[in-house]
């Protein structure tokens, strides 16, 4: 079944980026919300232009969607300008955390979290961004160890390659990625004990080509990380997704540690309605989830996506499909 023939979850409004997470026996989504703002397309983004965030729950699978609202808008969170972009969240301890991208008042992209006492919300912002944080995307993992991990990072609009040597460089929009060599990395960083702050440096993530065990090399673009980063668990192993960006893959990576090195897998999803895919797995009542989005509710236009799932599998190799494996 091809995306765009899967209905979307949410049509009252147009969401995207889909982060979905089981919280006390219901599954809850975090999407960015989408709004059409009137900007013309560009390399930087500024077509996205979402300003708050709503959350959803699910009770069954095929059931009713429930909306919960605003859980968090940008007007009320100090440091930011404009953007809020793709978020996640997570629970430890009794709370609930929203971690999201947005531009400071220099235009940068930082990292921010929210504390909730529900996973829906609302969600009240500390008054600033997570220090040392840059970039977009955002994804948090905690482990059954208790350690939580964020997973960070996006090419050209989201200003990864501006961070090549640790700190900013506005000229690097420039040259956008890097053209030769090895591919810039996703960054992951751990989180202290209350959520709030890296516990540490932030380290890149490294996925490694099968074929020579050395990373993916710049010009690789079906394959290399552009966007997008998830993690989830299957079978004791820690599987890294992200989108592909321009080349509009979802692609995984396998490791046997949350910090990686992780190895190419395979692709999960090809090409959708829209210019790429953001998306996240989740289990579900025993059964797995690709939670992603397009535009075929919007006919194409790529700064107004539509939230979608579909089952996803693993063979006994664990390597993921989209459809179950045949005897």
């Amino acid at each position: 079944m091809a995306s765009n023939d899967l209905k979307p979850l949410i049509s009252h409004l147009y969401t995207a980026d889909p982060s979905a997470h089981v919280f006390n026996g219901k599954l809850y989504i975090y999407p960015s919300h989408d709004i059409d703002a009137a900007i013309e397309d560009n390399d930087n983004g500024d077509q996205y232009a979402m300003n708050d965030y709503h959350v959803f729950s699910i009770e069954e699978m095929g059931g009713p969607v429930v909306d919960h609202g605003v859980a968090l808008k940008a007007e009320d969170i100090p440091w930011v300008s404009k953007q809020l972009w793709a978020p996640d969240a997570a629970t430890k301890n009794g709370k609930y955390y929203l971690y999201f991208p947005a531009r400071d008042h220099q235009g940068v992209f930082r990292i921010g979290v929210a504390v909730g006492d529900k996973p829906e919300g609302p969600f009240k912002p500390n008054p600033e961004p997570i220090k040392g944080s840059y970039s977009i995307d955002p994804a948090a993992f905690v482990d059954d160890d208790g350690q939580a991990y964020l997973y960070f990072g996006g090419i050209w609009g989201g200003q990864l390659q501006c961070w090549r040597n640790g700190t900013y460089n506005a000229d690097d929009y420039k040259t956008m990625e890097n053209s030769s060599g090895n591919a810039l990395l996703p960054r992951v960083a751990k989180l202290t004990e209350d959520m709030t702050e890296f516990d540490g440096p932030i380290q890149g993530v490294v996925i490694n080509d099968p074929a020579t065990n050395q990373p993916l090399l710049a010009d690789d673009h079906d394959r290399r990380f552009f966007e997008a980063a998830w993690l989830h668990k299957y079978n004791g192993k820690y599987y890294f997704s992200y989108s592909t960006g321009d080349t509009h893959y979802l692609c995984y990576a396998i490791g046997d540690s949350p910090l990686g090195p992780f190895t190419y897998a395979g692709r999960i999803y090809e090409p959708v309605v829209g210019w790429t895919t953001h998306h996240s797995i989740a289990e579900f009542k025993g059964k797995w989830y690709l939670f992603h989005h397009d535009s075929s509710l919007s006919n194409g236009v790529n700064h107004l996506r539509s939230v979608k799932v579909r089952e996803i599998f693993y063979d006994k190799e664990g390597k993921i499909s989209t459809a179950p494996a045949t005897a």
